[in-house]
């Protein structure tokens, strides 16, 4: 099942995706895609539904229908760093030990199509492009050969950075990965039967329409199972977090030279089976 929300930023509906591609309503079920509509009864009372009787939605999604952020209400947007092999290669950087966790602030996230605003002073404004898991059930100290129970789906997510702000203005790495609309996230929530194989999703990402990042999930580093074990030691998860898994190589700063985005610019990027998600980069005011 394909979960979204839809509507002007902040009055979003709940919504899903038909076998036609039209958006029907959900609100007469669930209040939004959030909090107690992500827990694995109430997706399943969900797709129980017969969803060519629920109410067309007017417009074409992604076109003349705006889709919100496909969650809503996330409390925890946690990132995991240098999850890829040869990502970490051209930053410059060993894999690490263990997962590189980072937070993302939950004012970063916007529609999968929403303007990415370039924060003022920025030189060094990037892309990446990555697969994204939402937490279904919540926990603690979830066992590996659990975790799976516990996520209501996956999406794509452009975890947009600013690298000086991130790596050069000491601290760490939040400061340049947390700015406003630094976080669009969906088109949709696609629920994991509907994904099947997480394991081997291609995953790309375009400026202009050069292809930069063109790899697959096959070969993050730390799989989506033990990530979500992992992160589980240090904080418990709720309806709603999403956990953001790191991006292939192909990022601005490994280009040689290092490009990166100044305004004015389309990002197009895109995770099979997921969607894709089409943003304007402009200055902030």
């Amino acid at each position: 099942m394909k979960l979204l929300r839809y509507g002007p930023a902040g009055q979003e509906k709940p919504g899903c995706l038909d076998a036609e591609g039209r958006v029907r309503d959900l609100s007469g079920h669930v209040d939004d895609i959030a909090g107690a509509a992500l827990l694995p009864e109430t997706i399943s009372r969900l797709k129980a539904l017969d969803i060519a009787k629920l109410p067309v939605v007017d417009g074409a999604p992604q076109a003349d229908l705006r889709l919100g952020p496909c969650v809503g209400q996330t409390g925890k947007f946690v990132c995991i760093g240098l999850n890829y092999a040869d990502h970490a290669a051209e930053s410059g950087m060993d894999v690490p030990p263990e997962p590189v966790i980072f937070n993302k602030w939950t004012s970063a996230i916007v529609g999968p199509d929403d303007d990415v605003v370039i924060p003022r002073g920025s030189r060094k404004t990037d892309w990446e492009v990555e697969l994204g898991i939402v937490i279904g059930k919540g926990g603690s100290y979830i066992e590996e050969a659990d975790a799976m129970d516990h996520v209501a789906g996956f999406c794509v997510i452009n975890d947009v950075s600013e690298r000086e702000f991130q790596i050069e203005r000491a601290g760490t790495w939040d400061k340049g990965k947390g700015c406003d609309t630094f976080g669009p996230t969906g088109p949709w929530l696609v629920t994991p039967d509907e994904v099947g194989d997480y394991n081997a999703l291609s995953m790309w990402l375009e400026v202009n329409g050069t292809r930069h990042q063109n790899g697959s999930t096959a070969t993050m580093v730390y799989k989506v199972p033990f990530l979500i074990s992992y992160c589980s030691q240090f904080m418990s998860f709720q309806p709603g977090d999403i956990i953001s898994t790191g991006t292939p190589p192909g990022v601005g700063m490994g280009l040689k030279p290092a490009t990166y985005l100044s305004g004015g610019e389309i990002m197009r990027l895109g995770i099979s089976k997921l969607g894709v998600q089409t943003q304007t980069v402009r200055p902030a005011k």
